[in-house]
């Protein structure tokens, strides 16, 4: 695929394509109590696991498909703050909008400001002109988020070999 994911600026953040030098912020993210309660355990124990895991998950995806996980940093200060991505996954038919926070940095607005950088992104820069998204549903936060960013709830679902019960949204 020609194009590969750019960075791109909002007033308040940077989105960089995630890559290995994320490994020490990846480890402590995919560790954060939230991400444990709302995502799951990745079994990312080491910041040497979380260097796998960007390089075989995330820039294996951006390799194929031109588009993964974007890392955020405050342009401010270039501080890491969180991930917002689209994601190809088993079991969903359309491209997943993703995202998740350190918790610190949660309740500033700054995911729905990369969410909705990102849906217009992967509109005119992937031409993917329809999106999915999925959370848990006691994730009361993600889902008032999608709400705001014009997703609609369609049902109900689980993803393969997984009994764990997901909201389905569309955009």
């Amino acid at each position: 695929q020609e194009l590969m994911a750019a960075s791109y600026v909002t007033p308040r953040l940077v989105l960089r394509p995630t890559d290995e030098q994320d490994a020490e912020f990846f480890f402590e993210l995919l560790n954060s109590p939230k991400w444990l309660a709302n995502i799951g355990d990745r079994r990312v124990y080491s910041v040497e696991t979380a260097e796998r895991y960007i390089a075989e998950r995330i820039v294996a995806q951006r390799e194929k498909y031109g588009y993964a996980s974007f890392t955020l940093l405050r342009r401010q200060d270039s501080v890491k703050i969180g991930v917002c991505g689209l994601y190809r996954r088993d079991g969903l038919q359309l491209v997943d909008l993703g995202f998740a926070l350190l918790p610190k940095y949660e309740g500033f607005g700054y995911a729905f400001e990369a969410c909705q950088e990102l849906i217009q992104k992967a509109s005119e820069d992937f031409k993917i002109e329809e999106l999915a998204a999925i959370t848990l549903p006691q994730n009361v936060a993600s889902r008032k988020l999608l709400g705001k960013l014009g997703f609609q709830f369609e049902k109900f679902f689980h993803l393969p070999n997984d009994e764990t019960e997901l909201c389905y949204y569309l955009k």
